[in-house]
């Protein structure tokens, strides 16, 4: 075997595969058993279509099934060598070689190939065998590829490409020189039959939602370890629907604390914002850098159904503890002493 092709031969059977990108090749000088006796005309033809929904939210990672049938048909043929009545051997070889030619149409080895032109739309499954498909037939099992959304992929349609690579049977001879004629069958027959590569491209089209999408706009907040603060955090609806109702849950985690984990937004169109306030406690033993809180948000989508949101990340940041004043407790001794004082003076004068 060569980089071109493959060459395959057994007592009764040769079997020719050539490479035919991106033209037809000629046929190779060794293809050449006897008299070819017809040209048949027409091929597979493979029809891809995604089975289920085809709709699926920004962030989703979906398993794509595919199902593929071959509508491959047979167009014409030509006699290419004629018969003469009477030479049974020639017209059993005619019969044998159309009954090879039928098979024209048959998709042998199919590679399928799955691939996203948009960065949003990835896709994680590698190329995948299909097997052999006859004419009319339609695959036994789906071709599944794993795809990943991503969480900022704008709503619409993404039309990713298939790439069906297979062989098929382009022609084919038969030879042989001993007939029997009490059985009518020819003894040392061989059959020729070369394969050529053929590539088909199929659309599959996946659709994002329209729905709400959410995203933190800005956070403020003076937080310091072992003090109370409060965290402003502005939530933006940057999707295409509304959120009606919508209530922002925050997870604290350490070094925070919370009793109110809890804020009530209302109702969010798209492109609208709101403003969240939490009041968070910070551990004393807090490391002053930054750190990242989960939330999510419960809210009623346009249908009427309840919806939560994937987890949305709060950034915040605990600062450094805060000093004590400079001369605070210096002033605190002079002020009690002075207050002492006052009271003593007073009490003079009472008892005067």
């Amino acid at each position: 075997m060569n980089k071109n092709g493959c060459f395959v031969a057994v007592t009764t059977l040769l079997i020719l595969c050539w490479a035919t990108f991106p033209a037809q090749a000629a046929l190779p000088e060794n293809f050449d058993i006897s008299e070819n006796y017809y040209n048949v005309y027409g091929g597979p033809d493979l029809n891809a279509t995604l089975v289920g929904d085809n709709e699926f939210s920004r962030g989703d990672t979906v398993t794509l099934n595919i199902e593929m049938m071959n509508k491959g048909e047979i167009t014409g043929f030509e006699v290419e060598n004629e018969v003469d009545m009477g030479d049974y051997l020639d017209e059993m070889l005619q019969q044998s070689e159309m009954q090879y030619e039928a098979q024209a149409t048959t998709a042998v080895g199919i590679l399928a190939a799955l691939k996203s032109e948009d960065p949003n739309i990835k896709v994680k499954s590698e190329a995948q065998q299909a097997g052999t498909l006859k004419q009319g037939k339609q695959s036994s099992s789906p071709t599944k590829f794993t795809i990943e959304i991503n969480k900022n992929a704008s709503a619409g349609t993404y039309p990713l490409t298939l790439q069906l690579s297979y062989q098929y049977q382009n022609n084919v001879q038969v030879g042989g020189d001993e007939f029997d004629s009490t059985t009518g069958v020819v003894t040392n027959k061989e059959v020729g039959i070369w394969y050529e590569n053929k590539t088909q491209i199929e659309t599959i089209e996946i659709k994002v939602k329209e729905e709400p999408y959410f995203e933190v706009a800005n956070v403020t907040g003076d937080l310091y370890p072992g003090e109370g603060g409060t965290l402003r955090v502005t939530y933006k609806n940057s999707g295409e629907e509304p959120a009606k109702d919508a209530t922002v849950r925050v997870s604290a985690a350490d070094p925070f604390s919370t009793t109110d984990d809890q804020a009530y937004l209302g109702t969010l169109d798209a492109g609208e914002s709101a403003v969240a306030l939490f009041d968070m406690d910070v551990d004393e033993i807090a490391t002053p850098k930054l750190y990242s809180l989960n939330s999510e948000i419960l809210y009623e989508d346009a249908d009427g159904h309840d919806q939560i949101s994937d987890s949305i990340k709060i950034n915040t940041e605990v600062l450094p503890a805060r000093e004590s004043l400079p001369g605070y407790q210096m002033g605190t001794g002079v002020a009690f002493m002075a207050l002492a004082a006052f009271f003593i003076l007073l009490r003079k004068r009472s008892q005067d």
